[in-house]
């Protein structure tokens, strides 16, 4: 029984002292971000409402929102400009669609749509870089106006939007 409990000891021990090799290049964290350990800082820029329908406080809300996320999430260093890795781009629709047609043609939700393209620079890794758009919705009933709603939808779409970007470009999903 003892020579089990030796081997099992054994392995351990080699599988500690060979996972403390520096050969490995890419650090890895709680959060599901996958970083090299060249990369340091991150900038973001303003992202402009470009949208045909503007929400005024949608760009600094989203842009703040980001830059919040990959403070919480990441220990990279915040730079206002030419950052390792910077996150930039545009806000290009803020949309409200019916959705779930009733009787009479009236829609029993509306739905609530941002999209943002936005473009990732990996300066370490140039590879890494990523261009795209990404959009995220709630859907709210009929019976209310935007207005109503959208102190409280936005908060949301807005969360979906930066998990989104943030598992596109440091978590490489």
């Amino acid at each position: 029984m003892q020579i089990k409990y030796r081997l099992i000891f054994l392995c351990f021990l080699l599988f500690i002292a060979g996972g403390t090799a520096d050969s490995c290049k890419v650090s890895y964290s709680f959060t599901g971000a996958n970083i090299s350990p060249e990369v340091k800082t991150f900038s973001v820029y303003y992202f402009p409402n470009r949208a045909r329908l503007v929400n005024p406080s949608l760009s600094q809300l989203f842009t703040e929102s980001l830059r919040e996320k990959l403070q919480r999430q990441t220990s990279l260093n915040e730079m206002a400009e030419n950052g390792d890795l910077i996150f930039e781009g545009q806000i290009t629709g803020y949309d409200v669609r019916p959705m779930s047609i009733q009787k009479e043609d009236m829609a029993a939700l509306n739905r609530l749509t941002v999209s943002v393209s936005v473009k990732y620079t990996n300066n370490k890794d140039t590879e890494q870089n990523v261009e795209r758009t990404f959009s995220a919705f709630e859907d709210f009933a009929s019976t209310s106006s935007l207005s109503d709603v959208e102190d409280g939808l936005v908060p949301e779409i807005i969360n979906k939007l930066t998990e989104d970007i943030f598992n596109a470009t440091l978590a490489n999903w």
